[in-house]
């Protein structure tokens, strides 16, 4: 299934059993699934690969060859379908060019994904990752804009707290 005003570039392969929302962007050289699910207003850069148990929430921006694994020990001569670990993207994610998402953790909503950082843990909501290991440096706000300490939004001013170590909006 493809929502209504999707756009998929050229040498994209979307395999069976994949839903894919309205309004989203699908970069050239991308393949989606099987069993994948695509929220509402995605944007996926070119050569990214979405296998079966990552899950993308709406408006989630997957840049340009950032990766997505679903089994934590391949071997080319032995099967691990039936272990596929699933990962979920929280809304308005955005995942930096060539970052890489081990399978089984989570990214939070409006958390953001340096380039080039490999996530080996759950991602807090608003969180600022970077490195290898991915390790929290800041926090994001919903406008994609980096908080200073008074967390308040310098495109927006939405004003967050931290409350219990975790960021919330106000």
């Amino acid at each position: 299934m493809i929502g209504r005003g999707t756009k998929i570039w050229h040498f994209c392969h979307i395999l069976s059993r994949t839903t894919i929302g309205e309004n989203c962007s699908i970069g050239q050289n991308v393949m989606i699934g099987p069993n994948v699910r695509v929220g509402n207003g995605c944007k996926i850069q070119n050569n990214v690969a979405i296998y079966d148990g990552v899950e993308l929430d709406d408006d989630v921006f997957c840049g340009p060859s950032c990766v997505f694994t679903n089994v934590n020990n391949p071997r080319a001569n032995v099967s691990r379908k039936d272990e596929f670990r699933t990962t979920p993207i929280g809304r308005g994610a955005s995942i930096g060019a060539n970052a890489t998402i081990v399978c089984g953790h989570s990214l939070g909503m409006f958390c953001f994904i340096g380039a080039g950082a490999v996530v080996t843990r759950d991602v807090a909501d608003f969180a600022l990752m970077v490195g290898n290991p991915a390790r929290r440096i800041g926090w994001m706000s919903r406008a994609g804009e980096r908080l200073k300490s008074d967390l308040i939004c310098p495109r927006t001013e939405q004003r967050y707290a931290l409350r219990e170590g975790v960021l919330v909006e106000v």
